[in-house]
């Protein structure tokens, strides 16, 4: 990947607020903004994590019981 590739990814998380950027003289700091991401997880991800949690303690209990 190119400079400019990962340059413009950074800027489309950065106006997606996933990413929080930092000026530091001449530099560019990018760091991981959590809150987004974890929204994201409570909303999409969280419901599907509970479900296959349950599933594989289920399979865990009946490979044991064998």
């Amino acid at each position: 990947m190119t400079r400019f590739g990962v340059m413009k990814h950074l800027r489309v998380l950065e106006a997606a607020g996933l990413v929080a950027t930092r000026r530091i003289g001449r530099e560019k700091h990018h760091y991981l903004n959590p809150v987004p991401i974890q929204h994201i997880y409570d909303r999409w991800v969280s419901k599907y994590a509970r479900h296959l949690t349950r599933t594989l303690t289920k399979l865990k209990r009946e490979l044991e019981e064998e």
